[in-house]
């Protein structure tokens, strides 16, 4: 047998195909986008509805709840009934909730159309990833994941910037209009060029049972993390109402530790319940047996610490840039799109680097560059740096964080059936939306706790400050994640401190880029445990080289 006859053959790719990988890679962004933009645009909203602030945490964090809940349902459901044809109800509902949420006139009808968004876009999510992971094989593969990852990893830093245009051109209202003709567009062709795939099983039942669990348990989880830092970790910080019902402040515990009990409960219980379906030949929300594969496994590990140093980053560089900096909400837009033009870059080019080196080393370069990056952005923190240089380390970060992205999906789905491809997707999706919560709420706790040591030592400098104005000054700088500073600044003299204002709104903006530098430094904690991940990651898959063909692939074009 000769060289070329033993290499691995990659199965030929129509142009067909290509085009339908980016109609996917559109349908994902949209959503993607579709997690951060509200953020922006959430004060100019809360003014024009009249929110209280209960109402605008819902409509903050409601979409990533609901997302998170329903992935490994609605990825086995595409595994059962057709990919394609579950993306495209996914649009069609998330299109549905857009409207929804472009007319809300009130609190509750914009809820109500979060919640509908969040189960369009995990209707979504996971058909876009099972479809690549069962369409493209071999080399392609690496290009497929590649412009996948660029999208993912891009998407998510474009959405502020997007939120903050449409915003203050436009209105508020068109951020969920501008998802129409996208979608409309999306529709159009995933119908043309999106081949419908499924899973090849057959087992008898719908897992009702496993459906509900999973959605308490991880919206539960996801709810508590996110919410955790507002609400209380332990002893409640204020009234939580949902449905008419009130948990009171005035009570011993906060909703927080029952929320983490149900998840453990409900999760467990999962678990316990999916052993059981398999055993009994029964279909089944998560073949637990995928877990046995190393390379999913740990790269699932990867994944979810990845993402909290990710998403940290992402929640506490716009309060830096926008209250310390003084830039507007543009420019910061602009500061955070050089990680995104970084990671598109970087993502679609991946695949050169993935065929020399293999996919496992490209994600330990992406964490390295991402690692490097991060450190470099929290050693030039001040409130004097210039944006265009954090932009330019941005850059590097973003060079980074497409790289691992683009080829780390690739090689967690490397080695699952892609009969499986719906469950090993919303797995990975799974993992990753946990790990975003997770970390905003590590990077909220790691800057509270900078600035209780940060702001009092800045206004320390403050001449003529008193004792009690300064401690007013640092506690309302950090319960409002910087927006004092902002306001100081354009209150300017006429504000109550006076002729002090500039000198202690430079000290607070000194503090707060105290402060931040440790909320970055606690993001590079996980990436670097990310790296230690993949490490072990390359190892596994170094010991198993990657199958060439799959026997079970059910395609009908």
């Amino acid at each position: 047998m000769t060289a070329s006859e033993a290499a691995p053959q990659t199965p030929e790719v129509s142009t067909r195909q290509w085009i339908g990988l980016w109609v996917l890679a559109t349908g994902l962004s949209m959503i993607v986008i579709d997690g951060t933009i509200v953020g922006v645009a959430l004060p100019t909203i809360i003014e024009d509805l009249s929110l209280d602030l209960t109402d605008s945490q819902w409509v903050n964090s409601l979409y990533s709840v609901v997302f998170a809940a329903l992935l490994l349902s609605t990825g086995r459901l595409g595994d059962r009934t057709g990919r394609r044809r579950v993306f495209i109800g996914g649009l069609v509902v998330f299109m549905i909730g857009s409207i929804m949420a472009a007319t809300s006139n009130s609190a509750e009808s914009l809820i109500v159309a979060r919640v509908v968004q969040g189960v369009g876009g995990a209707c979504i999510l996971p058909g876009t990833l099972s479809t690549v992971n069962a369409t493209f094989r071999g080399r392609n593969r690496a290009v497929a994941f590649g412009i996948w990852g660029a999208v993912i990893s891009g998407a998510a830093a474009v959405g502020p910037l997007l939120g903050g245009w449409l915003t203050t051109y436009f209105s508020w209202e068109w951020i969920f209009w501008v998802n129409i003709p996208i979608g409309l567009a999306v529709l159009v062709g995933a119908l043309l060029t999106v081949p419908e795939t499924r899973s090849g099983e057959h087992a008898r039942g719908v897992d009702v049972d496993g459906l509900l669990l999973s959605a308490v348990g991880l919206g539960a989880l996801v709810f508590a993390v996110i919410e955790g830092s507002t609400l209380g970790w332990w002893k409640p910080l204020k009234d939580f109402t949902v449905a008419g019902l009130t948990w009171p402040e005035t009570w011993p515990i906060s909703i927080i530790p029952p929320l983490f009990a149900v998840a453990v409960v409900a999760l467990t219980t999962f678990v316990v319940w999916e052993r059981h379906r398999a055993r009994v030949h029964r279909s089944a929300i998560l073949d637990l047996d995928l877990f046995e594969i190393e390379t999913f496994s740990w790269g699932n590990v990867t994944a979810a610490t990845v993402a909290v140093g990710e998403f940290a980053i992402v929640f506490v560089l716009p309060l830096f840039l926008v209250n310390a900096l003084g830039l507007s909400t543009m420019g910061a837009g602009l500061v955070l799109a050089a990680m995104a033009l970084g990671a598109f870059f970087s993502g679609a080019s991946a695949r050169h680097l993935a065929a020399r080196y293999g996919a496992p080393k490209v994600v330990l370069i992406g964490l390295g560059l991402e690692s490097v990056g991060i450190c470099a952005v929290a050693l030039v923190l001040s409130d004097s740096v210039s944006g265009w240089w954090v932009a330019a380390l941005l850059a590097v970060y973003g060079l980074g964080l497409g790289l691992a992205s683009a080829q780390l999906t690739s090689t967690v789905l490397r080695d699952v059936p892609v009969n499986a491809s719906g469950q090993g997707s919303a797995t990975q999706s799974t993992v990753r939306q946990v790990g975003a919560a997770l970390g905003a709420a590590v990077a909220g706790a790691a800057l509270a706790a900078g600035l209780t040591h940060s702001l009092p030592a800045a206004l320390e400098k403050v001449p003529g400050l008193s004792a009690q104005e300064a401690s007013q000054l640092a506690e309302g700088t950090k319960s409002s994640a910087g927006s004092t500073i902002t306001a100081l600044r354009d209150q300017g003299t006429a504000s109550p401190l006076g002729d002090r204002t500039r000198e202690a709104t430079d000290a607070l903006a000194q503090g707060f880029a105290d402060g931040s530098r440790w909320a970055l430094l606690a993001a590079l904690v996980f990436v670097v445990l990310g790296f230690a991940s993949a490490t072990r990651v390359l190892i596994v898959s170094r010991r198993d080289p990657e199958p060439s063909t799959d026997a079970d692939v059910r395609t009908r074009e």
